[in-house]
């Protein structure tokens, strides 16, 4: 009987735990999608130039993947409600800072600030799930973090855009704030820490050249689609990346304690997982990038008929994500994430032929299909190559895994917005429409081979490992 309390009291313990960091993560990832909406209305109040308003989200994404390699030993080094309550208030004071901001300047300092903290939040949570539950039930449990990584995008911009309407740009943070406000006095008073802390020392090195490196190769990709493969921003900004990368890797070798434990990357499913997701990173922004700009300037759609458009696709992928995680946890990685990619890779294939006759249904419904692939796929895909790690290697891992997927992303950016340019330019000649539909259709086509790239990785190199085999058999 004691043996059954005890084991209700420690279940409704790491249920608490995961209740209210998932909440801090939630906001954190609903403040990276709320901004756009607002652009124009901060544009004209600070007066300022679409370039200078896109820093508010390229400093937001540069500074968040700079953060991301350094959260392992973060999360090695401090408490868990140390380093969570930090952050949070790291997030509350960014947010605050950005709802009063009056310049420019003040308001780019106010989301590097939101953008520090959210660097560090996701890679803790996925290391505190994978901390708490044993493996037979980890699925579950990183579904709840899908709910948020589809829930919040969903939302954010529809949000966003109303209250920008009624209130201005300035009440989105303001609005924020209360609710960061909140979940701090909760996780000061609930919040149990989760792990053991180590003594490691910080190798400052190791973070200037980190810093250095992914925030080079992160900028250079990012301006690579604007300023072209061949401008010297980009390219300087390529190679300087690139070679203190290089650096940074040699040093984490010959380091006993790295400040990233790159040797993980020997271990199969760990390595295979992390490509195949960086993959599906780099196919995912064909979805959204370029649909939008189909569906605003090719079909005409208003910002808010493009947001319904998206919007069912991502409830139905956070609706789905606990559901993969049962599915994983039940029949293991394989089955969930080959059906997934399957579906992603045919129905983004499917937009290789829009045109200018496709209906909203159309469109909405492709859109969906895609997403729901999606559900099937990330959260199953990094559980399996995480489960993998030994559990004082989980914090590299998910730092490792993150960092990646945030490279991936850029370079996808980059590739897919080159090709479209390409071949825009290229058959100009057939129409000023046209043109741009043909760029938009090869950009689609180049995702949904990337997409089935992912889908024979995943056939050939996902399977159940021995610790899995031992977990799922009945």
């Amino acid at each position: 009987m004691n043996k059954d309390k005890r084991a209700r009291h420690e279940s409704e313990k790491r249920t608490l735990i995961v209740a209210v960091m998932i909440s801090g993560v939630f906001l954190a990832v609903l403040n990276q999608t709320v901004l756009s909406p607002a652009l124009p209305s901060i544009m004209e109040d600070l007066h300022i130039t679409a370039a200078e308003g896109q820093w508010l989200t390229t400093a937001f994404l540069l500074v968040n993947g700079i953060m991301i390699p350094i959260t392992a030993y973060f999360i090695d080094r401090f408490t868990t409600r140390q380093l969570f309550l930090s952050s949070m208030l790291m997030f509350a004071v960014g947010t605050a800072v950005a709802g009063f901001a009056g310049s420019f300047a003040v308001l780019l300092l106010a989301r590097i600030l939101q953008a520090m903290a959210a660097g560090v939040l996701m890679p803790m949570i996925q290391t505190v799930i994978l901390l708490l539950f044993p493996r037979e039930k980890r699925g579950a449990a990183m579904g709840a973090i899908g709910i948020v990584m589809a829930f919040a995008p969903a939302i954010g911009p529809t949000l966003s855009g109303w209250i920008v309407d009624v209130w201005g740009w300035n009440s989105i943070f303001l609005l924020i704030v209360p609710l960061a406000v909140i979940i701090i006095v909760i996780s000061f008073l609930l919040l149990k820490n989760v792990g053991e802390i180590s003594r490691t020392r910080l190798d400052v090195l190791s973070v200037i050249f980190s810093t250095i490196g992914f925030g080079g190769l992160l900028y250079g990709f990012s301006v690579a689609g604007s300023y072209g493969w061949l401008h010297p921003v980009t390219i300087v900004s390529l190679v300087v990346g690139a070679v203190f990368l290089a650096v940074f890797i040699r040093r984490q070798r010959i380091l006993s304690a790295p400040l990233l434990e790159l040797s993980i990357l020997t271990i199969r499913e760990f390595r295979y997982s992390t490509i195949i997701g960086m993959i599906v990173n780099a196919a995912l922004i064909a979805g959204t990038i370029i649909t939008p700009i189909y569906l605003q300037n090719i079909l005409h759609f208003t910002a808010m008929e493009s947001g319904l458009v998206m919007l069912p696709g991502s409830l139905l992928m956070g609706i789905m994500s606990p559901v993969t995680g049962w599915l994983f946890d039940r029949f293991g990685p394989r089955g969930v994430s080959v059906t997934g990619l399957a579906l992603v890779t045919v129905f983004t294939g499917l937009f290789v032929f829009i045109d200018e006759d496709w209906t909203f249904m159309t469109v909405c419904l492709i859109y969906t299909v895609r997403l729901f692939g999606l559900a099937m796929v990330n959260m199953p895909i990094n559980t399996w190559g995480l489960n993998s790690l030994e559990n004082r290697m989980i914090a590299h891992g998910s730092a490792i895994n993150n960092t990646a997927r945030q490279v991936a992303g850029s370079i996808g950016t980059a590739i897919l917005i080159t090709i479209m340019t390409i071949v825009s330019t290229a058959t100009v000649s057939a129409g000023s429409v046209q043109s741009i539909l043909n760029g938009m259709q090869a950009a689609y086509g180049a995702a949904a081979g990337l997409s089935a790239v992912a889908l024979i990785m995943t056939i050939a190199f996902v399977k159940r490992t021995a610790r899995d085999d031992d977990i799922f058999c009945d």
